[in-house]
């Protein structure tokens, strides 16, 4: 990660027998250096989710920030939540879509679960969804309306996030219902 930022919570191991060592704000982890690791740990406790309060849900991912998302999507399948779900997946092409084939699994026998991907960069033959980044004009297209009060959660990275979060406030999307969580080079970089 040469051009990222590892957060103040991240702990490593520098030794065998120190468990507990920080890493200091603007060191990096070198290839092969052990990492403990839990979560993902949601700061929204499931409930506020929607799984029993209904609601509809949007999730909005960039890239590999569909893995806390995916962690939302399996907990709901698992509960057997019928909550009105739309994830809008944006990935570089067709074959960098992480968990496709368990997404479209899910998607087949559940009605109320909806994946759109969208494709930035490349596109496969006879591909007939979006091929854009993610910005207002997609999220007005295809997102619940804002007057449903979706609960939404965007994952991604950084300049992703920060464009999706703009477009749904834009939007009419209420700021406190949408929560974030990103990744990558900070500060506008």
């Amino acid at each position: 990660m040469s051009e990222g930022f590892i957060s103040q919570g991240f702990r490593g191991r520098r030794q065998q027998s120190d468990l507990t060592g920080r890493i200091p704000p603007g060191q990096y982890l070198e290839r092969g250096f052990p990492v403990l690791s839990a979560g993902p740990t949601p700061h929204t406790p499931l409930e506020t989710w929607g799984f029993s309060i209904g609601g509809t849900l949007l999730l909005v991912s960039g890239g590999s920030g569909i893995v806390p998302l995916m962690a939302m999507i399996r907990h709901r399948h698992k509960v057997g939540s019928t909550v009105p779900t739309l994830l809008l997946y944006s990935s570089r092409s067709y074959e960098e879509i992480i968990y496709r084939d368990e997404l479209d699994r899910l998607t087949s026998g559940d009605s109320m679960l909806v994946v759109i991907y969208t494709l930035t960069g490349g596109q496969p033959p006879g591909w007939t969804g979006y091929h854009r980044r993610i910005d207002s004009e997609l999220l007005r297209e295809i997102a619940w309306p804002p007057e449903q009060q979706p609960l939404v959660f965007i994952c991604g990275p950084t300049q992703f996030v920060e464009t999706a979060a703009a477009g749904l406030t834009s939007l009419g999307y209420e700021p406190a219902r949408i929560k974030t969580e990103r990744f990558g080079p900070a500060g506008g970089a």
